[in-house]
């Protein structure tokens, strides 16, 4: 059992990610409305896509979990399948920042407090409050794709 000092810090730094999240959505925001016009900035967030997919991997090298490596790099292909194919349709690309910030909260769950159906090991360790910051952030850019969507036809 943990002390109450100890799940109070965590949910403080838990807290603490969720916030860095929504500010770091709005900082691509103004930076891909800066930089990008119409539908480059969806292409541009298609290609991101792929990128934070593939983050999962360097974590598998990193922490050594080769029995992760499996389902990870199925998630990196079906992420950046919908990153490819979301450079054209923007509901895909809704759709997969939407499931990858889900796959970030399972990882953030699954990796520390082992409380769903994943065998141990079987996805790979992430840092702590990673998946809260990611979830947070996938979900929000999401939110602003729809109603971005409109400028990227």
């Amino acid at each position: 059992m943990t002390e109450p000092s100890t799940t109070v810090g965590l949910v403080v730094i838990l807290i603490w990610y969720a916030v860095i999240g929504l500010l770091a959505t709005a900082g691509a925001v103004v930076v891909s409305q800066r930089f990008f016009r119409g539908r480059s900035e969806q292409i541009f967030y298609g290609a991101i896509l792929i990128l934070i997919a593939g983050y999962y991997l360097a974590c598998v090298a990193y922490f050594g979990n080769g029995s992760s490596w499996r389902i990870e790099l199925l998630g990196v292909i079906a992420f950046s399948v919908m990153g490819i194919v979301g450079t054209r349709y923007a509901a895909v690309l809704i759709v997969g920042y939407t499931l990858h910030g889900i796959w970030d909260a399972v990882h953030e769950f699954a990796g520390h407090s082992g409380s769903l159906p994943f065998a141990p090991g079987e996805l790979t360790a992430i840092p702590l409050a990673y998946g809260v910051f990611c979830a947070v952030f996938d979900v929000a850019i999401a939110a602003y794709f729809v109603r971005r969507k409109q400028f990227w036809k």
